[in-house]
């Protein structure tokens, strides 16, 4: 018997999928919301476009772990919303599948982060 199964790798698939894009939107969000909120300092400064890139990678250690968890929770939700909306769930309940199982992969890529 095999640990992964195809379903188990369609589903991962999908939540990773989701999961990068998310992260990256709310990444970005956190990172302009402290922009706006430091754009006064920098202004008139004549800094060069390099000096704030390099401000906002060295910020950005300490926004990802506040965008991760909003990554994880937009994600999951969206990847179980595609699936009730492609009517893709109720063929794995139909099947025999309990919702417990199929949230199983996305649980284990959650504990591991």
């Amino acid at each position: 018997m095999r640990i992964i199964k195809r379903l188990d790798l369609y589903i991962l698939k999908n939540y990773l999928l989701l999961f990068a894009g998310t992260f990256c939107i709310s990444l970005f969000v956190v990172m302009m919301q402290f922009l706006w909120k430091y754009i006064d300092d920098m202004v008139g400064k004549g800094l060069d476009f390099w000096v704030i890139a390099q401000l906002l990678f060295y910020a950005s250690a300490t926004f990802v772990p506040m965008a991760l968890p909003i990554a994880t929770l937009f994600a999951s939700i969206m990847t179980m919303g595609n699936f009730g909306e492609k009517y893709e769930l109720i063929a794995m309940k139909a099947g025999g599948i309990s919702i417990r199982r199929v949230m199983m992969p996305m649980a284990l890529v959650v504990f591991i982060l």
